[in-house]
């Protein structure tokens, strides 16, 4: 069977709606190279399944997830691992579980026979599996219609091929439909691939701090290091000429250095540290003393309250006395009332 069976004509389409997020081309891309420089071959044998959502002829590429294959010494097709496979799709179906396997990812120049022998066994995970070709170093090919050269021109851009398993015109061979793609990206994936695509260097003010700082720590140390090696080279007395400038220049140096292993240094870093600490101790313990005094005030504002409740309902359950020089209403408020009063 010769590529030319195997993929359908360019006249016939396959009208499956197809979305491919960045993520399956990173992952994709990076299972790719690690493996090329790992076995030190310019095309290797990968493979993969393809994860995403499948709504009618609607097809949504989400996510990926490698797979392994043995494959056969006679040159048949690669038989893949189906308890690994099994094993990863119910470990992303607990993450994602909106997410299926619709479909597997490998890398080749064309689709082949083997592609199509390799249709069978990912039919066991989807009705009709999709197959994203990775085709690198594809470009610069001639195409005659202006579909054709659409498609060259999104390859171009992405070597990547879709294809559809459909069964040929007439026959009952298993083919392949060429479906046209369109990439699609959210606001968090954008950010992430324009992060990777500056080789994980973010712009923001921190990051180029901490750069600016490596370097500077890198160029001090480089430049103790030429220090260290020429007094070296006196003390070895290898040929190398003194140079009383440099020496002095040198003595300088070491002079201007914080004496952070003399002892009255350190008598006074202590001191100063203690003090300090003293500082943070008394400052917490005012803290506490006034938290403690907005309580006590607290609790002397209920309790009172309180009592102030309880005499006001003995006052109000006494009988109202006989008129007196006092005033009040009923009986009175007479002297004898204002001493009981006045015990409350």
């Amino acid at each position: 069977m010769s590529v030319e069976s195997v993929v359908m004509p360019s006249s016939t389409t396959s009208g499956l709606s197809a979305s491919l997020h960045p993520l399956p081309i990173l992952n994709i891309s990076e299972h790719f190279t690690r493996v090329r420089l790992q076995n030190n071959v310019s095309l290797p044998f990968i493979v993969g399944a393809l994860l995403g959502t499948q709504n009618g002829r609607e097809v949504e590429i989400v996510n990926t997830f490698e797979l392994s294959a043995t494959i056969p010494h006679d040159g048949s097709e690669p038989v893949l691992d189906h308890t690994f496979a099994t094993a990863r799709r119910e470990q992303y179906k607990q993450v994602f579980p909106s997410l299926e396997v619709i479909g597997w990812y490998t890398v080749s120049p064309q689709p082949t026979p083997v592609h199509i022998a390799m249709v069978s066994q990912f039919s066991t995970y989807t009705q009709n599996p999709l197959l994203l070709l990775l085709q690198p170093g594809l470009s610069g090919t001639v195409q005659s219609t202006k579909a054709q050269q659409k498609q060259q021109q999104q390859q171009q851009q992405l070597p990547l091929s879709l294809y559809e398993p459909t069964l040929g015109l007439g026959t009952s061979k298993t083919m392949l439909i060429k479906v046209d793609y369109k990439v699609e990206t959210g606001e968090a994936e954008r950010i992430a691939v324009d992060w990777s695509s500056k080789g994980g260097e973010g712009g923001g003010s921190l990051i180029a701090h901490l750069q600016s700082q490596r370097r500077a720590v890198q160029m001090l140390h480089t430049r103790i290091g030429v220090i260290i090696s020429y007094v070296e080279s006196l003390i070895k007395e290898d040929g190398t000429k003194m140079d009383y400038a440099i020496l002095r220049s040198i003595q300088a140096l070491v002079a201007s250095l914080p004496a952070s292993e003399h002892k009255t240094f350190r008598e006074e870093f202590d001191q100063e540290y203690a003090d300090v600490q003293l500082t943070a101790y008394l400052s917490t313990l005012t803290k506490t003393a006034n938290i403690l005094n907005d309580i006590v005030d607290k609790y002397s504002f209920m309790t009172h309250r309180d009592e102030d409740r309880r005499a006001g309902g003995r006052m109000g359950g006494r009988r109202p006395g006989r008129m007196g020089s006092g005033f009040g209403y009923g009986g009175g408020f007479g002297m004898d009332a204002w001493d009981r009063f006045e015990r409350y």
